[in-house]
């Protein structure tokens, strides 16, 4: 079949390519190779799928039903692999190493045979996520399913750190900053909060680092389970800020829209056993970053959306 890219995917991508980059010309020649290579029979390309990488629906050999994930190297694809194969299906989807039968493990170390951007996963419900329930039922039920993910890293792993990674937006938000003083003060008030939380991080856990409510599908094995981390190492509260501004839209269109994310902020807080002012911080933090990040690229109205629920923490 001809596998093509949806055009979310291609939006997307073409927003952060950097130049020169053809991934996404290749793209349909790596599929081919990729389902070759497994002996996988291919039933749909996901649509409208993600933004970071092709989805393709495909059964075993065997007849099992499972997915094929294809990303480009910049979106981490080995460092997802390692992530999966670390949790093993504790709360997240499952690594299914149909090509060389060497599990989980040996796919993390990176066993050849491997295609690298390329991941075999179980097949969850991928038209069913919690962002489907009445929101207050989606909030907990995305917060359970992230509870499960908070785990030692390993003890030699190949994650990146919050400092680190916040480290590279940092510089991007001063870009931005220095270009535009109307978002000025927030950025300076996102880098301020910043400096304090990273002065003393209460623990080193592995986080799926892109958490929201969109990330958690039905399943079978499970009720829910995550997808898509882009992992990284650090406390807890990193994680949990994405989850804050879920259906921000929705917030912003709320006369009570700032005091409703006060109490969201309290409320998970509380049920994960989280400093709430941290929360707060890396809410602000992770805001005032995407909103840059997103007005850089063009995306005008995600931008001010962003920004202004930024500008009630």
């Amino acid at each position: 079949m001809a596998f093509e890219p949806p055009r979310r995917l291609v939006r997307a991508l073409g927003e952060t390519a950097p130049d020169g980059d053809d991934w996404l010309a290749k793209l349909p020649e790596v599929a081919e190779r990729a389902v070759a290579r497994r002996e996988l029979a291919v039933e749909r390309v996901q649509v409208p799928g993600g933004r970071s990488s092709l989805v393709v629906l495909v059964r075993t050999a065997e007849g099992a039903s499972a997915v094929l994930k294809l990303a480009p190297r910049r979106a981490r694809p080995e460092s997802e692999r390692a992530a999966l194969a670390h949790w093993g299906g504790r709360g997240a989807v499952q690594l299914r190493d149909v090509e060389g039968g060497g599990g989980a493990a040996e796919a993390a170390d990176g066993a050849a045979g491997v295609d690298e951007g390329v991941l075999v996963l179980e097949r969850l419900h991928p038209d069913v996520s919690v962002r489907s329930l009445p929101e207050a039922k989606a909030l907990l039920e995305a917060a359970g399913t992230l509870r499960r993910l908070w785990v030692e890293p390993p003890a030699s792993h190949p994650f990146e750190t919050v400092a680190e990674r916040t480290g590279r937006q940092a510089e991007a938000m001063r870009a931005g900053a220095a270009a535009d003083a109307e978002i000025a003060p927030l950025v300076d008030a996102a880098l301020a909060v910043r400096a304090e939380l990273l002065a003393e991080p209460p623990e080193r856990r592995l986080l799926h680092g892109t958490f929201r409510q969109s990330k958690v599908l039905a399943g079978d094995r499970m009720p829910w389970l995550a997808v898509g981390p882009d992992p990284v190492v650090g406390e807890s509260a990193f994680d949990l800020a994405r989850l804050v501004r879920d259906r921000v839209e929705d917030l912003i269109a709320q006369p009570s829209g700032a005091s409703t994310t006060r109490r969201r902020i309290k409320r998970l807080a509380e049920s994960l056993e989280v400093d709430q002012e941290r929360l707060r911080g890396w809410t602000l933090f992770r805001a005032v970053e995407s909103g840059v990040r997103a007005r850089r690229v063009g995306r005008e109205q995600d931008a001010e959306l962003l920004l202004e629920f930024a500008g009630w923490l």
